[in-house]
């Protein structure tokens, strides 16, 4: 995709005057409410049918069986898709909404547009391999297994994407106009406001990066809105303000000390730049030894850096100035070895000495990482290191947790090799940050705390109230509302 190509900065700066008489919008939380997995909002009114975020469920086998379910709308009646990011909880269910008859509009950032690709192939990649797996070896209870969705399913859905400038009002749909601010959570990413047919406002935060990130810039500031959709992934929670960084070369010393292997589950996209970028300066400052390689075994995540490689080359504003000083230096840490091939990924299995595994899936729900665990977890010489949230249900949670055993492949794996959680590596905001992040602006007239598990929405939901004297309510799954 042309990033050059996408719409200009359009000179509107306010939407039309609102047609009189006309309704409130309804909303619906289609997803991601009690969970971080899922996001997925509806937004209708009299002359739009709006979606915000269209992920795909993921972790505890209830939440997926959503995927599967008819869907309570009409797909074909959606006119267009807003979507903040491109990790697969908020576009992942895309393609399967294609299928189902939508055939509107993706509007989103040139850079979220260039990374759902690569996101959206690789899914639809796994969900054909594992039907294929499950029916070669019967351990699906379905006869036959089937994928969500397929490569076909995605190359139709990519060609409704329509990129646009970060900072450009644009019209959506009828008297439905968008703008898109940046996020700070990786590459590309937004958060969004929308001016509905009747003039009120809703802002979606999508997935909010957090000050510190180690590539890319804080959050543009949150300016207002009539109801605001607000991520809860760490409402619970803070952030170490330092020292993981110390911890994860105590970590690597350790493992490579007792001849071990590291391996860290790594979402494919910004989770993964975020560990080379670690590594990249343990190996400069002398605590990752040069003789010890690091190896990418993802082809998703691999093509993923190829795009942050070139986000770098191209000086892209939303990246950090001393990452664009450094150049793709930033990004790594020589020497490294990419294996894009089965056969290069097997090859891993066979390399002498200790190493440093950096695969997908983040947090261990599929993709090449689970052979390695497989291959890893039970030698107590190595280690795990988790570096980030991992939702309910998958395995990265239940290593976190402190699993005594792993079921992969139809199989139970016995874990006894070390589990390191860095969950300061996450790429989400804390509910500091995000107090910080909404502190100086007009209040909304209402908060719906979404995206975290119910623990976390509900104690966001308090401290917003106690911190900040807004209105703050935990949506229920389905619940519809009007935004006014």
């Amino acid at each position: 995709m042309d990033i050059s190509a996408i719409a200009p900065d359009s000179p509107r700066q306010d939407a039309d005057a609102p047609p009189e008489h006309a309704r409130p919008a309804l909303l619906t939380f289609l997803g991601g409410v009690g969970t971080v997995t899922g996001s997925k909002f509806l937004v209708e009114s009299d002359h739009a049918r709006i979606m915000v975020d269209c992920g795909l469920f993921q972790g505890l086998a209830d939440l997926r069986r959503r995927n599967w379910r008819r869907p309570s709308y009409e797909a074909s009646s959606i006119q267009s898709v807003v979507l903040t990011h491109a990790h697969l909880d908020h576009c992942g269910y895309l393609p399967r909404l294609v299928r189902n008859g939508f055939r509107g509009q993706i509007v989103t950032s040139a850079y979220t547009a260039r990374l759902a690709e690569i996101v959206l192939r690789d899914s639809a990649r796994l969900q054909m391999e594992t039907a294929d797996h499950a029916n070669r070896h019967g351990w699906s209870r379905h006869d036959p297994a089937r994928p969500l969705h397929t490569d076909e399913d995605v190359d139709r859905t990519l060609a409704l994407f329509t990129p646009v400038r970060t900072g450009a009002v644009t019209e959506i749909a009828k008297n439905t106009w968008l703008r898109l601010y940046r996020a700070g959570h990786i590459l590309g990413s937004s958060w969004a406001h929308l001016t509905l047919e009747d003039g009120h406002t809703l802002a979606v935060s999508g997935d909010l990066g957090r000050p510190g990130h180690p590539l890319l810039r804080p959050p543009e500031p949150f300016s207002g809105a009539d109801a605001l959709l607000m991520e809860s992934t760490y409402g619970n929670r803070e952030h170490e303000d330092s020292g993981e960084s110390e911890v994860l070369a105590d970590v690597i010393a350790r493992t490579l000390a007792r001849r071990g292997t590291v391996v860290i589950p790594a979402f494919a996209v910004d989770r993964t730049e975020i560990v080379l970028h670690e590594l990249a300066d343990l190996r400069r400052s002398g605590q990752l030894p040069e003789g010890v390689p690091v190896f990418v075994d993802s082809p998703m995540a691999l093509a993923a850096l190829d795009v942050y490689r070139e986000a770098i080359r191209n000086l892209a504003p939303e990246l950090r100035e001393d990452v664009l000083a450094a150049g793709t230096a930033a990004i790594s840490p020589e020497p490294f070895l990419a294996a894009r091939s089965v056969q290069e990924s097997i090859e891993i299995n066979h390399s002498a000495g200790p190493c440093i595994i950096v695969s997908a899936s983040g947090m261990a729900t599929g993709g090449r990482v689970l052979h390695h665990l497989r291959r890893l977890l039970p030698d107590p010489r190595n280690t795990v290191i988790v570096v980030g949230f991992a939702a309910r249900g998958t395995r990265a949670r239940d290593l976190v947790d402190g699993a005594s055993a792993l079921k992969m492949f139809g199989d139970y794996v016995p874990v006894r090799a070390d589990v390191v959680n860095l969950p300061r590596f996450s790429a989400h905001a804390d509910a500091r940050q995000i107090i910080d992040w909404l502190r100086d602006s007009p209040a909304p007239n209402t908060t719906y705390l979404v995206h975290g598990e119910e623990e976390a929405a509900r104690t966001l939901r308090d401290r917003i109230d106690r911190t900040l004297g807004w209105t703050a309510v935990v949506p229920r799954s389905g619940e519809r509302v009007l935004v006014r």
